[in-house]
This record gives C-alpha cells, sequence and structure tokens, in this order.
C-alpha cells in the first residue's frame, strides 16, 4: 500500500501496475471534499511510481461512485461551491484523466453523477452487467460540475450526454456497451479480473510508445492539447546534444557554441 492522506483513497502498486479503490461503500463511495484534495497528489505518486497502468474501481458491489457526496456540498455558499467544489474537482479529474499510463475504469456498481464524470477520465471502461449510468443532475436542481458536459461531450458525444443530463435517461451496462459508454461488459464480480487481463496485454507493449500515443490521442481529443505539444517538444530538446552545450557553457561560465553536433 502506498501512503496517502486520504484512507478512503486506496492506493496500491504491484509490478508496474497501480490500483486505486475509493473505499467508501457505506456512502456508495461519493466523495467528499477531503477525497477530492487527495485525489491530486495521488496521481502524482502514480506518475512519479512509473506504472504503466491504473485500475480505478469502487469498493463493494453496489456503486463504482455516486458521485459528489451531498451533504459535503450542499450547504457551501454558491461562490465557494463554484470557486472551490467544482474547480478543485475539475483539476483532480483533469489530473487523473492526463496520466501518461492508460487508466482502466471496473464499473462494478452504479456509474451516476460525479462517478460518471470519474470514469470519462479512464481510457477504457468495464462495466459489470448489473451497473446503471446515467447523469441525474438535473433532478437535483444542479449541473454535471466535474466536466460531465465537457470532457464526457469529447468522449462520447454529446447526443448521449444530452439523453442523459438533458432528458434523464439511465443506461444499463449492456445499453452502455451498444451506445460507447463502455468498453466491455462482464458478469458481476468479474471486472477486476478482466482489468487484469488488460494490464497484461499492456505489460507486452511498449510503455513509452504507449505513452506517447496516450498523449497524442489526448491532444487529438482536446485534453491539454497546450501541454502535449510543449511536453513533446520538451522531450525532444531535452535529448539534443545543443542543450547538452548550453547546460556545459552555462556551468563553465563561457558562450554556447552550437556549431558542436553529437557524433
Amino acid at each position: 500500500a502506498v501512503a496517502v492522506s486520504d484512507p478512503r483513497l486506496d492506493l496500491t502498486i504491484a509490478e508496474g501496475v497501480a490500483r486505486l479503490t475509493i473505499r467508501r461503500a457505506e456512502k456508495l463511495n461519493a466523495l467528499d471534499a477531503e477525497m477530492v484534495d487527495a485525489l491530486l497528489p495521488l496521481c502524482r505518486q502514480i506518475e512519479r511510481s512509473q506504472a504503466f497502468a491504473l485500475i480505478l474501481t469502487g469498493e463493494g458491489g453496489k456503486s463504482f461512485c455516486a458521485g459528489g457526496d451531498i451533504a459535503a456540498w450542499s450547504g457551501w455558499t454558491p461562490e465557494d461551491f463554484g470557486r472551490h467544489w467544482v474547480r478543485d474537482g475539475h483539476a483532480a479529474f483533469d489530473a487523473l484523466a492526463r496520466l501518461s499510463c492508460p487508466v482502466i475504469a471496473v464499473l462494478n456498481g452504479h456509474c451516476l453523477g460525479g462517478g460518471l464524470e470519474l470514469a470519462a477520465c479512464a481510457d477504457l471502461r468495464i462495466a459489470e452487467a448489473h451497473v446503471k449510468i446515467g447523469q441525474p443532475e438535473a433532478g437535483l436542481g444542479i449541473i454535471p460540475g466535474w466536466s460531465g458536459t465537457q470532457r464526457a461531450v469529447r468522449r462520447f458525444g454529446a447526443q448521449l450526454v444530452r439523453r442523459m443530463a438533458l432528458m434523464g435517461e439511465v443506461f444499463t451496462a449492456d445499453a452502455a456497451l451498444a451506445l460507447g459508454l463502455v468498453d466491455q461488459v462482464v458478469p458481476a464480480g468479474e471486472g477486476l479480473a478482466a482489468a487484469t487481463e488488460v494490464t497484461e496485454r499492456l505489460r507486452a507493449r511498449s510503455p513509452r510508445a504507449t505513452e506517447l500515443t496516450k498523449m497524442m490521442i489526448n491532444a487529438a481529443e482536446g485534453e491539454e492539447r497546450e501541454r502535449v505539444i510543449e511536453a513533446l517538444a520538451g522531450q525532444v530538446a531535452a535529448a539534443s546534444a545543443d542543450l547538452a552545450e548550453g547546460l556545459a557553457a552555462f556551468r563553465d561560465k563561457r558562450k554556447p557554441d552550437f556549431s558542436k553536433k553529437a557524433k
């Protein structure tokens, strides 16, 4: 296990595979403000561990994640709700979606509201057969605030989001598979085994090529386009003879000679 700031987010990393489990089954794995705050540094730990895959799931078999805990945000002022709850959630979910390794979400229970926004951060979604998926926020008088109208539209299409967020449709796992909301449906209790099979396929592939490919797909989708461009260009520059000469000249307190080329 990896030390975390909130024990309800359980992160383990073994043999190159990270596994993040939301352990709040008594609240349907709903996220409160402290859990949201803990997610961002956890993503940094996963990134720095050089794990080649992340499996994301919830405790128990009733709910993958019920989204934001209503008790955690319903008493906030409108200003603080927008300034902190929404923006902090975006920062945490953005970090998850932009991990360099593939993220596999195991939807082992219902996936509603912020839970669907969380699942949308994954590169692959495996749903167990009993789950239901939807965006019920408007029925509570609130909007999908953790990129449920932005990332969800990019990844699932605007019409599906309209059907869930505007019309209140809730989809079964099989319907979600047919519509492209999830990528695989397995019997109840078999989601983690299916995700492990995916990680074994990933293990046989080049982690560097996988990372670069994910970055480019994200950029094409409009996810972190600016950062991807600068990260890729930065890696090319960092590998160049020009940088080596520039650093050497800085250390030697002389003018660099960029006519030198690596042989």
